[in-house]
């Protein structure tokens, strides 16, 4: 079952004092990105996490938010660690708080943007005589 419509209606509306808020859908849930900067995302049983590096995640842990966890049903997979924590509900129910973690969480996933790999082109190669 995909992330509601509703719920993603919610958290798009929550984070309206952040410009330029997108939700792309993934595996069921949806990405939320900045500028093609994935910096949250909303998982398929209505949950919504904020993108984290040393930064910004002692901000969560001090108030006690869970890691993302992608196979938590799976045994073999269960040890997978994704840098999101779930967003506390005291920063969801103050929507200029939020705007506030939600920025430092875009600011987090730029530092730490891998980037894109170049593809090689062959149709405009050369070939040697």
């Amino acid at each position: 079952m995909p992330v509601s419509a509703e719920y993603k209606a919610y958290i798009l509306d929550l984070l309206s004092g952040v410009e330029g808020v997108s939700a792309r859908a993934m595996f069921g849930g949806a990405g939320l990105y900045v500028d093609d900067t994935m910096f949250g995302l909303l998982t398929r049983s209505d949950r919504f996490y904020l993108r984290v590096d040393e930064i910004n995640q002692p901000d969560f842990e001090a108030l006690e938010a869970e890691q993302f966890i992608p196979f938590e049903d799976d045994p073999k997979k269960s040890h997978m660690r994704m840098p999101y924590f779930e967003t506390p509900v005291d920063i969801l129910e103050n929507e200029e708080e939020l705007a506030v973690w939600a920025k430092k969480a875009w600011e987090a996933a730029r530092r730490n943007k891998k980037p894109k790999k170049k593809t090689k082109n062959k149709s405009t190669k050369q070939k040697k005589p």
